[in-house]
Parts: C-alpha cells; sequence; structure tokens
C-alpha cells in the first residue's frame, strides 16, 4: 500500500510540474502568442482599435498579473476549457482534439498494442529457440525492417500499394463521399483506409519489441532458477513463459508503458504522409499555424497521458517484480 501511495504522490507532483510548465512556456516565449494572431490579421489590412478590442476578447488575451494568470489556467483546466484555436476559428481546442483523438486512438493505439504483443512473443520464441532457424529469420528480418524510418516505409507503401497497384487509399481516414457515422459501411471503410498507415507502423515498430525481447531473455535463461526448473521436468513452455519470460519482459513492459503514453501524440509523420485525421496531422497544422491553443492543449494532453501511463507502468511493476515495492 506504501509503495500504491508513494507512486500516486510522485505522480500529483509531476503532473503539477508539467501543467505548470505548460502555463509558463508560452509566456517566457517572445511576444504574445495571441498577438501573433492578431498581427496575423492586421497583415490582410488594418485593424481598427475596436476590432483589436473585439478580436483580444474573443481569443481570450491574457490580462492581470502573471499569478492572476495562473489561478484562471487552472480553473479553466478544472473545467476542461483550453481555448480557441486561432486555425480552425471559431472551433475550440478542446473540440479538435476530440474529433481527432479517436482516429489516433483507434490507428496507433491499435498497432502499439498488436506490435508489442506479437514482438515480444516472437522475442520470447526466438531466444528460447536461440540458435535455430526460427532465430535467425525474426532476428535478420527485425532487424531489417527496424532499420528503415517510418515515413520511409509510409512512402514506399503509399506509392507501390496505393498508388501503382492501386489497392488501397493513398490519403485520408475514409472516402470523401462519406460523413463519419456509427453506420457499417462508413467503419468497413474507415478500416479500408487504416489497414495501410497500420501495416507501415507494425512493419517498422514489430522489430524493436522482438529484439529487446530476445537479448533480455537469452542471459536470463542461464540463471540457476531456469535450470532447476528444467531439471525437475517442469515443460518447457511452462519455463519458457512463468519463468524466464515474466522476469525478461521488465524492460519491454517499461518501453510498452512509455509507447502507450505517446500514442496519443500519433505517429506524426505517418499520419501527415498518409494524410490521417488524428492527432499527429493536428499537431502539424499548430506548428505550421503558429496556433499556440492548439499546441498548448495538444501538449497538455500528450503530457498528461504520458504521465498516466508511467503510473500504470508503475504499478505493473509492483505486480510483476515484488523487490520494487520495498
Amino acid at each position: 500500500m506504501r509503495y500504491v501511495v508513494r507512486r500516486l504522490v510522485i505522480f500529483v507532483l509531476t503532473l503539477w510540474v508539467a501543467l505548470t510548465l505548460n502555463f509558463l512556456i508560452p509566456r517566457l516565449m517572445p511576444g504574445n502568442p495571441a498577438q501573433a494572431a492578431l498581427a496575423k490579421l492586421a497583415a490582410r489590412g488594418p485593424v481598427s482599435p475596436t476590432e483589436l478590442h473585439a478580436i483580444e476578447l474573443t481569443l481570450g488575451l491574457p490580462h492581470g498579473s502573471l499569478l492572476s494568470q495562473y489561478g484562471g489556467y487552472l480553473v479553466a483546466l478544472a473545467h476542461g476549457h483550453l481555448g480557441v484555436s486561432y486555425t480552425f476559428f471559431p472551433e475550440s481546442v478542446r473540440s479538435l482534439i476530440a474529433q481527432a483523438l479517436p482516429w489516433t486512438l483507434g490507428l496507433v493505439g491499435t498497432t502499439t498494442v498488436l506490435a508489442f504483443v506479437v514482438g515480444t512473443l516472437l522475442g520470447v520464441l526466438a531466444a528460447w529457440r536461440r540458435g535455430g532457424i526460427i532465430d535467425t529469420v525474426a532476428t535478420v528480418g527485425s532487424t531489417f525492417t527496424a532499420a528503415f524510418p517510418y515515413f520511409w516505409t509510409a512512402l514506399l507503401a503509399l506509392y507501390v500499394l496505393g498508388f501503382v497497384l492501386g489497392w488501397f487509399p493513398i490519403r485520408g481516414g475514409y472516402a470523401s463521399t462519406l460523413s463519419p457515422t456509427w453506420s457499417l459501411g462508413f467503419i468497413v471503410d474507415a478500416a479500408y483506409h487504416a489497414i495501410l498507415p497500420a501495416a507501415t507502423i507494425l512493419v517498422s515498430s514489430l522489430g524493436g519489441w522482438l529484439l529487446g525481447m530476445r537479448n533480455t531473455m537469452i542471459p536470463t535463461l542461464g540463471e540457476d532458477y531456469v535450470t532447476f526448473a528444467e531439471a525437475n521436468g517442469i515443460p518447457s513452455r511452462t519455463v519458457a513463459l512463468r519463468y524466464a519470460a515474466r522476469n525478461a519482459i521488465l524492460p519491454n513492459v517499461t518501453g510498452f508503458g512509455l509507447a502507450l503514453g505517446f500514442v496519443v501524440s500519433g505517429s506524426l509523420l505517418t499520419e501527415v504522409v498518409f494524410g490521417y485525421p488524428g492527432v499527429g496531422s493536428l499537431l502539424y497544422n499548430a506548428v505550421v499555424n503558429e496556433d499556440y491553443p492548439l499546441m498548448q492543449g495538444l501538449f497538455l494532453v500528450i503530457t498528461v497521458s504520458v504521465l498516466v501511463a508511467n503510473l500504470i507502468v508503475d504499478l505493473l511493476y509492483g505486480v510483476l517484480d515484488p523487490r520494487v515495492r520495498r
């Protein structure tokens, strides 16, 4: 229980520091985010003082001391208000993130979990059959695919499978003739559009999980307790999964927790290449258009998701390895 309480206290303190930095960093930058948007509007023509004041009120230009702004920021966060986007005005940042998040969670979240499970199991099998043909094929193949960056694999798949062969759509999350609904036709079409981006992420990330698990498990197989279990006639599958893999999987679990946290940020380059309507594309648009409220909202969501994922991993560590609870 003390271990859980200690982890929760650290989580709360880290979350407070992250929220404070998310408030301070935009205000430490030269100029003001809202003034930058006003300057962009002024470039299209003269802005009268009345129009300027109206725009300031609409965009929520901060007023008052830094401390009062900080208090207002925390109150707004407590009510889920993240401001108004300059790029997609008058859309709120919260609604934009809410629209993009399901696409990223469906695409990147599913492929991340799938890559972790398949890669870890293949790593266990390669380590258990080390030196054999399964180990050789898995090691060489995963090293080959892991060497290619996401965007290169995405561009190659897009050109060959989408443009040349025409097997898959080359852009978007669904057909332009459809509207997002929960109908079977739309779900099938969205799944069809997600096949190519998901395959490129899966191919590029599978090797890392496989090699990590294999390289951690091979030294574990030489431990005395594994030899003792084999000498007592315990079935090979039980020794591999319950004795060796359980102790060797901790580094992979740590990496999985971090990967889950960054799922929310999306696979930026893959989403940009395929024009996928996820958080990665939204972040790209926010950076290109200097949309500070949207960037701040996205960074906040990403930070919180990473912290929550780390907390879950910390608690899971206590279950997998009771020694860390001391």
